[in-house]
């Protein structure tokens, strides 16, 4: 196991998601980490030192001037006899201090004095997030060398309050310290790779719109196991129900157009993988206002015109990454359509899967694909979404390292 072994100092900022350290310390340590703790006094208000003891079985450390452990510089030990720190909740607060350089508690000194690799799990109201001030100690951090997990969308503590803010789940924050301390060699390092997943939502008016039932499992999956062979990895995602994947930057869009521009102006790349189900048709003016049910004059006509073809467009453009790959979702002649798609859209591979009633739905968790090149098509077995995703990284690293960039 990567974290067997593996020693991992917890710093707990102030915040409500202060609860799910708790559950952290527990996923860490049943595989086989170690895992100490540091707590803000902010922190204290919400969880107990108690509490996150009993669950590292080792004392909490919380005082920057304790007379017990700075006789030897505790604060430089505790930073420096870690693997990695993880910094859950990271407070805006946590995060403006470390970006300029304060520190006046044990938190942000020992955050300062390590040398050790730093994983920051923000967690906060969505206004704090979206504050500018919070967005430039975020890019600094980035540039220091901090590595992000989350934050992800959702309801927030505040009643009434939602958006960008929620801390990751524990889960996924193990993922992201899985994937900082792996050791195993990174084929994709250096490249960066557009990923694009979901469906689009096409308005029709302000409460209704045009979709399809796209999970998104698949593109993030792929997303995810990309950046898990040590790829850049943009992610360009419809509305989705899920979070998005550790170790990768993910853009948010609604619309068709939305996701054509955004992949736009992430190129040039080295590989895009299209998985995203996009809409191909939206209303040509969507209603300002709600449409309302007219008695006796039945439902409005609605004027529908073709949404941009990202595919395609990014398959013959003048930036086209060195390798495309599309996706083909289809309820009939798969690989007739797969192979159309593949010459039309400019891609070097297709992976066609169908999602007719037979061949399995979208929203599922497994897929049964096939991928088709202009020499050959392979047929996989019936696998889930994260087995179709790791042995499609394997394929596009092979296929890069044969590509002289």
């Amino acid at each position: 196991m990567i974290l067997s072994g593996k020693r991992i100092l917890l710093i707990i900022g102030g915040g409500i998601a202060a609860y799910k350290s708790l559950d952290l310390i527990r996923r860490l340590r049943e595989r086989g980490a170690s895992v100490r703790a540091v707590m803000t006094s902010a922190a204290q208000e919400f969880v107990t030192p108690l509490s996150v003891g009993a669950l590292t079985a080792d004392r909490v450390f919380s005082d920057l001037f304790d007379r017990n452990d700075e006789h030897d510089i505790g604060h430089i030990r505790l930073s420096r006899e870690a693997d990695l720190l993880v910094v859950a909740p990271a407070t805006a607060d946590l995060m403006a201090k470390l970006a300029n350089g304060h520190a006046n508690d044990l938190a942000s000194t020992v955050l300062l004095a390590t040398d050790k690799k730093v994983l920051m799990a923000p967690a906060m109201n969505p206004r704090m997030w979206s504050h500018a001030a919070t967005r430039r100690n975020r890019a600094t951090l980035e540039k220091d060398g901090i590595a992000f997990v989350g934050p992800a969308r959702g309801e927030m503590a505040e009643s009434g309050e939602a958006g960008e803010g929620r801390m990751s789940e524990p889960l996924e924050i193990v993922a992201a310290i899985e994937m900082l301390l792996d050791a195993q060699p990174r084929p994709l390092s250096g490249k960066k790779i557009i990923v694009t997943s979901g469906p689009t939502h096409e308005p029709i008016d302000p409460v209704r719109y045009i979709a399809n039932r796209s999970s998104g499992k698949q593109g993030h999956a792929i997303a995810a196991a990309l950046a898990k062979l040590g790829a850049d990895v943009r992610l360009v995602s419809g509305p989705v129900a899920i979070a998005d994947p550790s170790g990768v930057k993910t853009v948010h869009v609604e619309s068709a157009q939305e996701m054509r521009d955004a992949v736009e102006q992430l190129l040039p790349a080295d590989a895009a993988v299209f998985v995203a189900a996009v809409a191909d048709w939206r209303t040509e003016n969507a209603a300002g206002e709600k449409i309302k049910k007219v008695a006796d004059k039945g439902p409005p006509a609605l004027q529908m015109v073709e949404n941009p073809d990202i595919l395609a467009g990014v398959g013959h453009h003048k930036q086209r990454p060195y390798l495309v790959v599309g996706f083909a979702a289809e309820t009939q002649d798969v690989l007739k359509n797969a192979q159309a798609k593949l010459k039309k859209k400019g891609a070097d591979f297709i992976v066609a899967n169908d999602v007719s009633h037979e061949g399995g739905v979208m929203g599922g968790d497994r897929n049964r694909v096939r991928i088709v090149s202009k020499s050959d098509i392979d047929e996989w077995p019936d696998l889930t979404k994260e087995a179709v995703a790791e042995r499609l990284a394997d394929l596009i690293a092979k296929h890069l390292k044969t590509i002289e960039i």
